[in-house]
């Protein structure tokens, strides 16, 4: 499947659509870590991803997938509610949210 010359075939394959989003979540860009080692704790900052406050939790997850749109800004409202549902449903699963759940300092 070519998805560069078709990329409407992601939204119309339900197959497409659930790879895309875990191919997404596993792979790393550039020099940014995949949403999963940071969340399941595989993920060690350096020095430059500590001193632009990326720091282990789900702010960072909300930085790889929004960064340029949601990050570095202080109190956004799409960042907010997605803290208050993710807050929610590891209540839900009792879990520990964790720490750094915002990337308004990235």
């Amino acid at each position: 499947v070519d998805l560069l010359a078709e990329p409407e075939r992601i939204t119309q394959d339900p197959v497409l659509a659930f790879s895309t989003a875990i191919y997404f979540w596993m792979t790393p860009r550039d020099a940014k870590p995949s949403c999963h080692s940071v969340m399941v704790g595989e993920w060690s900052p350096s020095d430059r991803d500590r001193d632009q406050g990326r720091l282990p939790g789900f702010g960072t997850t909300t930085n790889i997938i929004n960064g340029q749109l949601e990050c570095n800004i202080k109190g956004d409202s799409r960042v907010e509610d997605r803290v208050l549902y993710y807050e929610r449903y590891a209540k839900i699963f009792g879990v520990s949210p964790g720490d750094n759940l915002y990337c308004d300092k990235q």
